[in-house]
Formats: C-alpha cells, structure tokens, sequence
C-alpha cells in the first residue's frame, strides 16, 4: 500500500541527497572530521581552561570563533548521522553512527565547558567591559544570553560528569523512542504509525473508528516500555531541576525561549480563557456531520462538500512556490532550491520516522526537509509549514552558527506564516461555498491543533512533572488520567473522550524531547495571525519587516526582534488579538450554515 502511494503521488523519488555533508556513512571524510573536532577542543581546553577572566576581548572573540568552529563541525557530523538515520530507524549501521557521533559530542562538550563556566564567572562590570568592545559586538546576544543560566550552572567537575553522561541520558531514552516508533506495526495490515494516524481523517466512521483502536492496541501493547521512558526522562528532568535550583519545571524552556514566566503565563491562560471556540466549533462539526455524538476518532472527520482527490506532487508545489512568490519572490526562490536541490525526504516508507521537520544543519549546508506525504490538504500544510522553516533556516544562516539558532517561540513564526500563506491561496480558487467552508473548517481544526491542543499538551506536562517530583513513578493510569483531564476542557462537552484516547499522550515525542516545549506551537501560530493582519494592512512595507525578523535569527530576545512590530508580548489584548481572527473564522462557518438553511 504504501509503495503504491508513493508511486501514485509521484512521491517515490523525492529522496533527499546528503552529499553536501558527507558522500556517505563510511567515507573517511567522517572520522576525519570526528578526529579534528575533538583535536581541536583538546587544544582549546589546554590552552584556555582556566584563563577565561585574564583573556583581553580580542583573545576573548578568538576563543569564541575557535569555539564556534568546534561546534558547528560537530553539528555537521549529527546532522548527517541524525538525517542517515530517520529514514532507516532499523538499520543498525545507521545507528551506530549516530550513537558514536553523539558520544563524541559529550566528549567535545565535556573539553570545552570551561568557556562557558568561566565567562558565567566574570564579574558583570568585567563582562560589560568585554560585550562594549567592537570586536566582540557579533557576539554579544549569544555571550549576554549564556549568562541568563549562570545562576544555575554547577561545578566545574559535576559540569564535565554530565555532559560525558549526555549519550546514556536523554538522548538515549528519544533514540530507543525513536526506534521503538520506526518499527512498530499496528493491526493486522502491519501499517506504520503515519499510516494510520492519517486514516483519522477518512471519511469513513467505521474506518477512524478502527484505526483509533489499532492504534490504541499498538500504543497498549508497548505501554510498559513508554511509561518506562516517560518516567525515567520526567524522573531526570526532576533531577537536573533541583542540582540546578530551578524553580519549576518549565523554568529552564523559558530561559532558553528568552521569555519571562509572565509571558508565558499570559499566553497559557489567554489561550485557556477561550476553549469556548474549541466547543462552539466541534458543535457546529456535529451538525455538519449528522452526528447526534462526536467522539474523539472524530475529531478529523472531513465535513462533506469539499475536494477528496489526493493532491500529486507536483502539484503540492506548485501550489506553495506560486503562494510564497505573491508574498515574496525571494521567498519563493529559497524554497524551490529545496526541490532543486535534493533536500526533501517524502515519501512513506517502513522504518522512516512519522512526522516532519526541517533540519537547519549548519550554516555553509543548506537544511533539510522530511515529510511523509500522503497527497492530502494536511500534508499540504505540512510541506509548506516545513519549507517556512527551511526559508528561515536559510536566512537565519547569515547570522553565523551561533547566532542564527532562533528561539523555539520565533521559529515557529515562518512556519505557520508559509502555511497562512498557502491557505489564503487555495481559498481564494474557491467559488463554491460547500468547498470554501470545508477549506476553513480544515484551517480551524489545523488551527486548534497548534492553539488549544498544545496548551492543553503545556497543562499534560505541567501535571505530570509536577506529579512525578511529589509523588514519585507514575503508572500508566495516573498519566492517562492527566491526559484526559487536561484534554477533556479543551473540548467540553462538545466531544467525548473514549477510554482508549486516555493513552494518546504516549505517542508524542516532543514531551520527550524538549520538555515544555509545546506552547512555542500556541506562541507561533497566534504571533502569525497577528503578523498576517499588519501584512493585510500594510503591504510591502510589512514585507520588508517581516524579511528582516526572519534574518535576524537568534540574534536577540524575541522581546527585541519583535519589538519593530511593535508588539507587547505581556499584553493579553495582543494574544486576543490572534483568538479574534480564530473567532471570525468560526462565525463565518456558523453565518453559513444559517445562509443555506443548514442551521
């Protein structure tokens, strides 16, 4: 089934080419680089450890160039080793490679922490000093940044200790994570994850119902080992949280977001102030659907009335290339080199990881796309969503390696923009009011996903931390338990949640990987909304704002890049502002149906 996807979708040669990092996993070029990087770290830490605070700037800038280069000839090598692997979880060549690029990283990490625990040592008059001499104006954010976390940093020795534990801690736990999910089959068709997550959204009841349940039966059948992972990384987490006294178990996402907690509580509960939308929506649903009950396998039904023919390939792109150029020819032109360029990894195949993503790579290789397309107008989203991540990736890239790593909250920012973009697009081919109302429905629930679905996913991870550090191991039940009742006032009454959904929380890795990450998600997509009003308003002008926010990379707090938009993130009027044009998109559908008699 899934080769005759891929064939039908044009999708089976859409394989990316890794070359531009290296021709393949056994060249020399490989252990050369892993043999000079770490070189290089030794040589630096001979050198340098413990002479941080006699350093005059120049020789400050130059350890930071050093440094700099350190870092992105290791991120090269894990970008090749991660990528290799993704789309080949079972092979265990593949794997071997990233776990010993991952046990060189700690190594390099563990040679090369001095810096930044010495320059967290500096007295702040000595600092200012240093960051207002010239020669150290490129990196300024980035040094001014790495001292936020000097009130938590440990001791020099406990420092070392953990980062050559790094490879048998959390990245382990998401590398067994990631595997496990690879070669997992669900049902008696032995389908991957991708493919029944995606039969969600059939049209057919009986068929979400069924998929709803293999899922749930694969999810059960592993729940040993996920509430193992679950615990033992929640457990850790705890662990880090304490030695490094910080305050709660979101402090340490906030700090690396560059946000105050504030912000991110108004957010939070701004967002939580209006899960009405959520129930006004899922009511209007029922209605569209003829259902006198919907249940949580029907939450992606497709309403009647709109397209169902699977969108090819080439057609996805065309459709997004056209979108971007009518926004931006520039942003066009970047995108389409992804195409060209052999960077896009799209078809479904059995042992590529579900999901997407964009890779930023480093900044001399262009990034990477994965995929796993199934020709729907989800999956376009997806594409363009991840292709306005890579846009960003490529300009960010200018700022250097440092500079252009973007915080999680602004990385969001292109991505949902590219995806507004597209949708606004495609809404504008349509005449029919069935057609146009399907497509805003399809927006609002892709919507409700990034908005209301992560905060609620932002309330799951604050349950369960917390509940972990008071109470200690967590079953499978108790995380069930958090899971539904933080989903379940989300949705009201308008949708009933089924036992089998109370362990939905076991499939997603982001818990896992980036703890608190979620509400970037919620963050972004309201931020976007926000954004695409001013683009309405303001036209080119906007434009050449926007270019310049996407350029900066992580050259700055989200505070100061966003503040030439003016924008005030402590302002709950400012998220209102993106919930309203949630609204005005629900009171379309609902000033439809009465249109047509629907109602």
């Amino acid at each position: 089934m899934t080769n005759d996807t891929n064939l039908h979708l044009a999708t089976a040669t859409v394989l990316w080419d890794l070359q531009p990092l290296y021709s393949g996993p056994d060249v020399p070029e490989i252990q050369h680089d892993m043999t000079r990087c770490l070189e290089w770290a030794e040589d630096l830490s001979a050198g340098l450890s413990g002479q941080v605070a006699h350093l005059e700037s120049a020789a400050i800038a130059q350890a930071v160039e050093r440094l700099e280069s350190i870092d992105s000839l290791v991120a090269r090598l894990s970008a090749y080793a991660f990528l290799n692997f993704i789309t080949q979880t079972g092979n265990a060549t593949a794997s071997a490679l990233l776990q010993q690029v991952e046990e060189l990283a700690a190594r390099v990490g563990r040679l090369t922490i001095f810096f930044r625990l010495e320059w967290n040592r500096l007295g702040e008059e000595m600092v200012t000093r240093h960051l207002e001499q010239p020669v150290l104006r490129h990196y300024g954010h980035y040094l001014r940044t790495m001292r936020q976390f000097a009130p938590h940093q440990l001791g020099t020795a406990e420092e070392e200790l953990l980062q050559e534990l790094r490879p048998v801690g959390r990245s382990a736990w998401n590398l067994l994570f990631e595997k496990l999910f690879g070669q997992m089959r669900f049902g008696d068709r032995r389908r991957t994850e991708e493919e029944v997550l995606s039969d969600l959204h059939h049209g057919d009841r009986a068929i979400r119902k069924s998929s709803a349940a293999e899922l749930t039966e694969g999810l059960r059948s592993n729940l040993h080992i996920l509430a193992h992972i679950f615990n033992t990384l929640a457990a850790e987490k705890a662990i880090d949280d304490r030695l490094r006294c910080y305050p709660a178990w979101d402090s340490a996402i906030n700090l690396a977001n560059e946000l105050s907690t504030r912000t991110v509580e108004t957010l939070v509960e701004t967002v939580i102030s209006r899960y009405g939308l959520v129930h006004r929506y899922y009511a209007v649903k029922k209605q569209l659907l003829g259902y006198n009950e919907l249940f949580d396998y029907d939450r992606y039904a497709p309403i009647p009335g709109g397209d169902t023919a699977l969108v090819p390939w080439g057609h996805c792109r065309d459709l997004i290339l056209e979108a971007f150029a009518d926004f931006a020819p520039e942003m066009a032109t970047i995108a389409e080199e992804f195409f060209i360029g052999k960077r896009i990894h799209a078809p479904i195949l059995h042992g590529k990881r579900g999901g997407a993503f964009a890779h930023p790579c480093v900044p001399d290789v262009q990034p990477y796309v994965l995929v796993n397309y199934a020709g729907t107008p989800r999956d376009v989203a997806t594409v363009a969503h991840e292709l306005g991540h890579g846009v960003h990736q490529v300009l960010a890239a200018e700022q250097g390696f440092y500079n252009s790593d973007t915080p999680l909250v602004l990385a969001e920012t292109a991505s949902v923009f590219a995806e507004l973009l597209v949708f606004k697009a495609q809404l504008r081919e349509m005449e029919a009011m069935d057609a146009r109302r399907v497509f805003i429905c399809q927006k609002l629930e892709s919507i409700f996903a990034t908005v209301f679905r992560q905060v609620a996913m932002n309330r799951f991870e604050a349950a369960m931390h917390n509940a972990r550090r008071e109470q200690g191991e967590l079953s499978a039940e108790h995380l069930s338990a958090f899971w539904l009742a933080t989903q379940q006032p989300m949705f009201g009454d308008s949708v009933t949640l089924t036992e089998d959904y109370g362990i939905w929380w076991s499939y997603i890795p982001h818990f896992l990987g980036t703890p608190g990450y979620v509400y970037a998600y919620a963050f972004g997509e309201l931020l976007v909304l926000s954004l695409y009003g001013r683009y309405q308003k303001e036209g080119k002008d906007f434009v050449d704002r926007y270019w310049q926010l996407l350029r900066a990379g992580g050259n700055g707090s989200p505070y100061e890049l966003l503040r030439p938009l003016g924008i005030d993130l402590d302002d709950p009027i400012f998220w209102l502002e993106g919930l309203k044009v949630i609204e005005q998109m629900l009171c379309d559908i609902e000033q439809s149906l009465t249109k047509d008699g629907s109602g």
